[in-house]
């Protein structure tokens, strides 16, 4: 009688797998390191604006974005770098009616949508 040994296969640990599916979003999202951006798609797509600083006015601003007036945002990814812990949007101008806030190195599409007209980096809870 011939047995065979037959090995089990080897897998991944899940916690590798999860960490390198994390790393592969993030590296495909395309925001350079300091910057809050946004987009009119969902999951990172479409027309995209992006900051290094606060704005407190998209649309008259000293770095305008040309669709904020007419298209909602859609998707958010913060890759600030700074002290501060995260970035809130607003509604109005001059950080008016607060819609949302998104820590630093994490992002992704917004369960509403809505226009944006200004946005700070903050200290303390996003939540």
């Amino acid at each position: 009688m011939n047995l065979a040994v037959r090995r089990p296969r080897r897998l991944k640990p899940l916690f590798a797998v999860l960490a390198l599916s994390a790393a592969a979003a993030t590296a495909a999202v395309d925001c350079e390191s300091g910057d809050i951006c946004f987009w009119t798609g969902a999951n990172f797509t479409g027309q995209k604006c992006s900051w290094d600083a606060a704005d407190p006015d998209w649309q008259g601003g000293s770095v305008r974005c040309s669709w904020a007036a007419t298209t909602n945002v859609k998707s958010v990814w913060n890759a600030g770098t700074s002290s501060s812990t995260g970035v809130a949007y607003y509604r109005g101008a001059n950080y008016d009616d607060r819609i949302g806030c998104t820590r630093q190195q994490h992002g992704g599409s917004l369960a509403g949508t809505y226009k944006v007209r200004s946005h700070k980096w903050i200290s303390g809870s996003c939540g």
